[in-house]
């Protein structure tokens, strides 16, 4: 083999290595997300759903203690509360949201208007913006810039239309 062929060899092997970690990593990212909306779920049917949250919040607390000593800290009572909330803001899964992260699902849900939270979903997909990124764009009011026509029903970006 002559030295070409085995760069090109090694580039290949490479390459390969590289788009199967992004792989990995999507997977996993998408069954984490689908793990704490799922758990979000259940903790809703669990504690009879929107109506019985003072009951519900007592029941997170009990059960964060035990899976926090048994799983570690991503269980806690906040992050309980956030998988129940993620469902609640969510209750229909949509595949749009396996492209974002649990830290971007986090900052997005105290956002209470759905045009505003879809407008930022939308952002972090088209411009593959980061948790802190993210952060700025919220903070810099991005969404309240926008002109009234604008802000008015933004829907999420999905695979069928990229239009916000």
């Amino acid at each position: 083999m002559y030295e070409q062929d085995y760069f090109n060899e090694i580039k290949n092997i490479i390459e390969n290595s590289e788009v199967n970690k992004k792989v990995r990593e999507y997977k996993n990212n998408y069954d984490d997300l689908m793990a704490k909306w799922h758990i979000g779920k259940l903790l809703m049917e669990a504690q009879g759903g929107e109506k019985r949250a003072k009951y519900g919040d007592e029941l997170i607390k009990k059960w964060s203690e035990i899976f926090s000593k048994e799983y570690g800290n991503g269980y806690s009572g906040r992050n309980m509360r956030d998988m129940r909330n993620f469902y609640q803001l969510f209750p229909i899964w949509r595949a749009v949201l396996a492209k974002l992260t649990w830290s971007h699902i986090v900052k997005l849900l105290p956002i209470k208007n759905e045009s505003e939270r879809n407008y930022y979903i939308n952002q972090i997909i088209l411009n593959n913006l980061s948790s802190r990124e993210l952060i700025n764009e919220i903070k810099n009011n991005a969404f309240n810039r926008l002109s009234y026509a604008d802000k008015e029903n933004i829907k999420l970006i999905t695979s069928e239309t990229n239009i916000i």
